[in-house]
């Protein structure tokens, strides 16, 4: 379970716990200030009765008084028949016809509260009430809170993946900069080396062998010095780069394992940068290697549409797992005893921000075997 839980995780789960807990006060302050209207409303009709029957100047100057500082509930008055005999505090503004503007809000009132009762003894006022603007705002407050907390986090979010993003490309490309350096004094000797080995009475077929697998390490070292650098993109035959890359994988991969290459096409040309696309079709077909444990089939197809060439490295190996497959991709992801788990995020890299195509699973299932997609956008 911890596998899944991460830094976002927590902030999510602190997020939701300042929610509720700002929903829970503000709902009890609105409860207590809908508590607190509601006595003022029963006062008010206790002043409504006292001007309806006092006889004592003081108790009407007091009741009016009363009356006049009801300045933010909304209130409708009507006698025994329902009829309207005042109302205060009714946003009249673009209202054409106030009766049944006051109907409807005396309704509107009715389902929010029952109304209260101004007995006088010899007849009745009702009086329907709403909610002040206050506690209107009140209620909707945590609401506006919740979508505040929600972009707040979005924008920690995507600053945070930027910054992460970020380190990590001076990660990979200081990685690769630094591998190709390193590489560069040993393959310069072993150079040296093979052109010692020429020059004697040696076996001509093994030096032959051994000057390709060098040129191959150049390759490779050439590959991560242009890791950062903006590639060099040549309109190419991108299906003889395949057909190479699968006879040099062929050459190299155990007897019981067959290649297999499919086209629509005879030759497709598109602009690629074709080191890098070898690196990533390489690592792809090492990946086919690893997951077969020396037997099985790793077919290549290679489809030309009008706008796309699509790539398709299928095998019949062991399959990826549901549950992994959004992590693969990811730097660090590996299930092999050995390697760092980055083959294929350099590769998606490659495709996606070099090429400007995609690159990702198209369909794999456990013991059946596993196919990636790679999408060239012309």
């Amino acid at each position: 379970m911890r596998q899944y839980i991460n830094w976002k995780t927590y902030l999510v789960i602190a997020a939701l716990c300042i929610v509720t807990a700002s929903l829970y006060y503000t709902n009890q302050l609105s409860h207590k200030l809908a508590d607190e209207e509601k006595k003022k409303v029963e006062q008010l009709a206790f002043s409504i009765k006292t001007l309806a029957t006092a006889t004592n100047d003081d108790e009407i100057t007091f009741a009016q008084t009363f009356v006049s500082q009801n300045t933010t509930i909304p209130l409708i008055i009507v006698d025994e028949e329902k009829n309207i005999v005042d109302h205060k505090n009714i946003d009249s503004a673009r209202v054409k016809n106030m009766d049944k503007h006051l109907q409807r809000k005396m309704q509107e009132f009715g389902n929010m509260h029952p109304p209260i009762v101004a007995d006088y003894g010899i007849g009745k006022s009702y009086i329907y009430y709403g909610e002040s603007y206050l506690l209107t705002q009140l209620r909707y407050y945590p609401y506006v809170q919740l979508a505040i907390i929600f972009l707040f986090l979005v924008v920690v979010l995507v600053a945070l993946s930027a910054a992460h993003r970020s380190l990590q490309n001076q990660v990979w490309i200081g990685l690769s900069k630094e591998t190709a350096h390193q590489l560069g004094t040993p393959l310069s000797s072993i150079e040296a080396w093979l052109e010692l080995l020429k020059e004697s009475d040696c076996n001509a077929e093994a030096v032959a062998e051994m000057q390709k697998d060098m040129e191959r390490l150049k390759l490779v070292a050439d590959r991560f010095s242009k890791v950062g650098s903006t590639p060099q993109m040549n309109e190419e035959d991108v299906l003889a780069r395949v057909r190479n890359m699968v006879e040099y994988m062929q050459k190299r991969a155990p007897k019981k394992v067959i290649f297999s290459l499919q086209s629509n096409e005879e030759e497709i040309g598109i602009n690629i940068s074709g080191p890098l696309l070898d690196w990533v079709l390489e690592n792809l077909m090492r990946n086919a290697l690893d997951a077969l444990d020396g037997k099985g089939k790793i077919e290549i197809k290679v489809t030309n549409n009008i706008h796309q060439v699509w790539i398709d490295v299928s095998d019949s190996g062991k399959g990826i797992p549901k549950h992994q497959i959004r992590k693969i991709f990811k730097p660090g992801f590996t299930t092999k005893k050995r390697g760092w788990g980055l083959g294929l995020s350099l590769s998606k890299r490659i495709v996606e921000k070099y090429h400007h195509g995609s690159l990702y699973v198209k369909h794999s299932e456990v013991g059946k075997g596993t196919m990636f997609r790679i999408i060239l956008r012309r």
